[in-house]
C-alpha cells in the first residue's frame, strides 16, 4: 500500500511538473489546435449565432437571439431581418446602439463600448493574438468543476484584462474571469463565465453554452444557449450599421443633444432652443432616455443638467424625478438624489425603481 501511495504521489508531482513546463505560448498553441487548428481559425471570415435563448433571473428570452461577427471588425447583436425588434447594437468601426423608442442611434463610449469591441473576432481572442496587439501571460493553475486548468492572462491593446482558464486535458476554454460593470453603470463586478457544450462547425469547435456567475457569491447572473452556429457566410455590409430611417424633429433633437453630452452649456442651450421652437412636442420620455444614455457614457454633468430641466418642465412626472435622481447618484450627490427619489414616490407610490433606489441610500 505504501508503494502504491508513493507511486501515486510521484505521478501527481510529475504531472504537476509537466504542466509547469508548458509556456503560455505552448498552451495557446495547443488550445488553437484543439479548436481545429490555427489555419482553420484564420480562415474564418464570419460566424453567425442563431436561435439563442438568454436567461437572467426569472427572465427567459424568446429563443430568437442572434449575433454575427465578420472580418475585419464587424459585429451585430439582434437579427437585422427582425422588423419588430425594439433594440439592436453593433460595431461597424465604432460601437452603436439603436432604440426603436424613441427612435435614436447612440454611439457609445466607456464600458458599453468596451463590452462590444472586446469580442469582435470570428476566430476568438487567441488566434494571432500578437498581431491583434494583445499579450498573454501564464499565471497560477486552478480547478474548474474538479478539473485542472491552466491560467492564461490576456491583456488587450487597450489594457483590459481577462483570465482564461484552459482545461489541461482538452485544451479548450473552461471559464473566463473578468471585472466589469454588470449594468450600464456602476462599480465593476468580478465574474466567471463558464463555457461548455463544444460542438464542431465546419471543422472548428465552438461553445454553444455559457453561464456567467458572480465570483464572490456564486450567484448565477445570466446564461446563453445557442441553437445553431454557421461560418463563412457572405454577410451584407449594412447588417452591421444602425438601421436607416428618417428622423422626426424630436428624434433629431435627441441625437443632437446626446452628441453634445460632454458640453453642459451646449446641452442646456439645445434643450431650451428646441422646447421654445416646439412647445407642442412632448419631450419628456425621450429626454429621460437620452439622459440615461449620457449617464452610461460617464457624462454626469451634462446628464444632470438635461434631466434637471426635464424635471422642471414636467413637475408632475414621477419618472422624471427618478431619472434625475439616478443621474445625481452617478454624479456622487446622494443628498439631492434622495430628495428626487422621495419626490418620485410621492408622485407615484407604485414607482418600484424609485423605492428600491431610495432604500439603497438608507
Amino acid at each position: 500500500m505504501r508503494y502504491l501511495a508513493l507511486t501515486a504521489a510521484l505521478f501527481t508531482i510529475a504531472a504537476s511538473l509537466r504542466s509547469q513546463e508548458l509556456s503560455a505560448d505552448a498552451i495557446v498553441a495547443r488550445h488553437l489546435q484543439a479548436r481545429g487548428g490555427a489555419q482553420r481559425l484564420r480562415a474564418l471570415e464570419s460566424v453567425i449565432y442563431r436561435s439563442g435563448t438568454y436567461r437572467e433571473g426569472s427572465y427567459i428570452g424568446s429563443g430568437r437571439a442572434f449575433m454575427a461577427m465578420a472580418r475585419p471588425y464587424y459585429k451585430i447583436v439582434g437579427d437585422p431581418a427582425d422588423t419588430a425588434a425594439d433594440f439592436r447594437e453593433g460595431y461597424d468601426g465604432s460601437a452603436w446602439e439603436w432604440y426603436r423608442s424613441p427612435g435614436i442611434v447612440v454611439r457609445t463610449v466607456g464600458a458599453a463600448n468596451a463590452a462590444m469591441r472586446h469580442n469582435l473576432d470570428p476566430d476568438g481572442p487567441f488566434s494571432d493574438y500578437h498581431d491583434k496587439g494583445s499579450q498573454i501571460e501564464r499565471v497560477a493553475d486552478a480547478t474548474i468543476a474538479g478539473r485542472p486548468v491552466y491560467g492564461i492572462l490576456l491583456t488587450l491593446r487597450d489594457g483590459a484584462r481577462a483570465l482564461y482558464l484552459i482545461d489541461q486535458t482538452t485544451f479548450l476554454i473552461s471559464a473566463v474571469r473578468k471585472a466589469a460593470p454588470i449594468h450600464a453603470f456602476g462599480a465593476p463586478v468580478s465574474t466567471e463565465e463558464r463555457v461548455g457544450d463544444y460542438r464542431p462547425v465546419d471543422g472548428v469547435l465552438f461553445s454553444f453554452r455559457s453561464t456567467e456567475v458572480e465570483i464572490a457569491s456564486g450567484k448565477e447572473l445570466n446564461s446563453m444557449t445557442w441553437g445553431t452556429i454557421e461560418t463563412n457566410k457572405s454577410l451584407p455590409a449594412e447588417w452591421f450599421s444602425p438601421p436607416a430611417f428618417v428622423r422626426t424633429p424630436l428624434q433629431k433633437f435627441l441625437e443632437q443633444v446626446y452628441y453634445e453630452r460632454a458640453d453642459t452649456s451646449s446641452v442646456r442651450w439645445s434643450y431650451f432652443a428646441f422646447r421654445r421652437a416646439h412647445p407642442e412636442i412632448d419631450t419628456r420620455a425621450g429626454v429621460e432616455m437620452v439622459g440615461y444614455q449620457m449617464v452610461k457614457m460617464g457624462d454626469h454633468d451634462g446628464a444632470t443638467a438635461l434631466l434637471t430641466m426635464n424635471a422642471r418642465d414636467y413637475p408632475r412626472s414621477s419618472s422624471s424625478a427618478f431619472g434625475l435622481g439616478r443621474a445625481l447618484i452617478a454624479a456622487g450627490d446622494s443628498t439631492s438624489a434622495r430628495q428626487e427619489f422621495t419626490r418620485a414616490l410621492k408622485l407615484d407610490p407604485a414607482n418600484k425603481a424609485a423605492a428600491a433606489a431610495l432604500a439603497s441610500l438608507r
